[in-house]
């Protein structure tokens, strides 16, 4: 089990690098985190929610994402609340205080879910969340010590040494932890060095001498490997880039604009990765116009959201960059912000009743009591200017609460037909998702993960390649995403290795 000093230390990193060493290593080997707060989820095969994280360890660890990994989700609604997620269903919006109450009842839940992956797999790593030992959360945790002790699980202890006082948040964890939990750690780990490791030798000798426990890694900090990243802190440093107006380079500018409860922004990682493509974050109106294309992402809040965009004034600046021509695109959320007008009459998101959208499609949303979740195929509907002769399978997942609509009088056409959700054939009355206007500068969808069709992102690319006067299309440039994560699991697993003792931790794993 990897547990943490605190946030952002690089526990998920690493769980899913020796997911990939395992997996290399000849181990069937399964992630688990009991329970997970993200904006970012994903949707199993059979309909169920999970958190990202869980996801991107499953996929280095080379096996389909499951619930019983990840079987608690805290989705935050609110600043005092979150949407709560057992084993893939949504139970309710719960306020810290609720929930608290409530976790007693999930301890059987996620042992339950533990058993069943330790009985499938030979291995499974387990994570923590935040700080091990925050002193007082000690009497609701299910997902650090108190699960570490129910597994039985040999735990490393990951220190952050970038941000400073790697020796005191090390030590001074050790030092909080009860005796019995002491005798669980063990090793540490020294994450994100920058510099020579060698030089930190006896910076190795010191916390070894005060911990009596060996330092099983000094992981150099790296920017050569991409890894996927699902908290607010991964973001805001992707904030921090900002939009530079002097980048004349021959890629497509695309701005995703960051909403106060965005979510699921993982659908970006494959655009960040394509070298056709410059994506930036931002959330000031005037960057709107620096963009070749704006995209509106999936939101956990959407009235609340529209809300901000109208206070902010990035919803006139969105609407004036589309009377200019500009292209806007939605995604989830975001698509329902095109739209004329939302309503939340059951609450189910907001405690705010109704809110108008952008108004750029002749549609309305209601959010509904019961969470459409499913993984999905589909087809764009031609002719469109993103597929004008062709239709090829998309695959992609949903997540909403909200039914939207169009107005009866309206002609606006739909963008995918959606051919089956968790398996199951879609009736043809029930297949129509999303809607392009403007000659495709408008267009919104509720599939999530849509533009990691490689064939769909390389006709998006080609739409803007051309409105921007680019003859090639940089059709020649294009790169197959699934193949690139692999590629970056095992570059991941192999650096991990050369600077983890991994041949002690098998030791203390019991498997060697």
């Amino acid at each position: 089990m990897f547990l943490g000093t605190g946030s952002d230390v690089g526990k998920s990193v690493l769980a899913a690098a020796f997911c990939r060493i395992f997996k290399q290593d000849g181990y069937a080997v399964a992630p688990f985190k009991a329970q997970n707060m993200a904006l970012n989820s994903y949707i199993t095969s059979d309909g169920g929610e999970m958190g990202r994280a869980q996801v991107v360890q499953a996929e280095a660890a080379g096996i389909e994402p499951h619930v019983d990994m990840n079987p608690i989700l805290l989705k935050p609604t609110s600043s005092m609340g979150s949407q709560v997620i057992v084993l893939g269903e949504a139970v309710g919006n719960f306020s810290a205080k609720q929930y608290y109450a409530y976790k007693k009842a999930l301890v059987p839940v996620v042992r339950k879910a533990f058993e069943r992956l330790a009985a499938r797999y030979d291995v499974v790593v387990l994570e923590g969340a935040g700080s091990a030992v925050e002193l007082n959360l000690k009497d609701h945790d299910l997902v650090n010590l108190a699960m570490a002790r129910w597994a039985q699980a040999p735990c490393l202890l990951v220190g952050d040494i970038d941000r400073g006082g790697v020796f005191a948040s090390l030590l001074g964890s050790l030092m909080l932890m009860e005796k019995q939990d002491q005798e669980r750690i063990a090793g540490l780990l020294v994450n994100k060095f920058r510099g020579d490791p060698d030089l930190f030798q006896p910076g190795v000798r010191l916390l070894e001498e005060h911990s009596g426990r060996p330092v099983l890694g000094v992981v150099p900090y790296f920017d050569h490997i991409a890894v996927p990243e699902e908290d607010s802190v991964a973001l805001n440093r992707r904030m921090a880039q900002g939009v530079d107006p002097s980048d004349a380079s021959r890629r497509c500018r695309i701005g995703v604009v960051r909403l106060p409860y965005i979510s699921n922004y993982t659908d970006f990682d494959c655009l960040e990765r394509d070298e056709r493509l410059h994506v930036v974050y931002f959330d000031r109106p005037a960057d709107v116009f620096l963009c070749d294309a704006v995209i509106l992402p999936g939101s956990k809040n959407t009235i609340e959201d529209m809300l901000a965009l109208e206070r902010s004034g990035m919803a006139d600046a969105l609407r004036a960059y589309h009377k200019a021509g500009g292209v806007v695109v939605g995604i989830c959320g975001g698509y329902q912000m095109l739209g004329r007008r939302i309503t939340d009459p059951h609450g189910a998101e907001s405690r705010v009743r109704e809110a108008q959208g952008l108004g750029f499609l002749p549609m309305s949303t209601e959010m509904a009591s019961e969470k459409l979740t499913s993984q999905a195929v589909a087809r764009l509907r031609g002719p469109n200017p993103l597929s004008p002769t062709d239709l090829f399978p998309l695959y992609g997942y949903e997540i909403h609460m909200g039914r939207s609509r169009f107005e009866s009088n309206t002609a606006v056409p739909g963008l995918f037909e959606v051919v089956s959700r968790n398996g199951v054939t879609v009736p043809k009355e029930e297949a129509t998702d999303g809607a392009w206007t403007d000659e495709g500068r408008v267009w919104g969808t509720y599939l999530h993960g849509i533009f990691d069709n490689d064939t769909f992102r390389d006709r998006f690319v080609a739409f803007l390649a051309a409105r921007k006067g680019m003859a090639d299309g940089m059709g020649s440039k294009s790169f197959r995403f699934s193949q690139w994560k692999e590629d970056q699991y095992d570059q991941l697993a192999d650096f991990v290795r050369r600077h983890c003792d991994v041949d002690r931790i098998y030791r203390i794993m019991g498997l060697k």
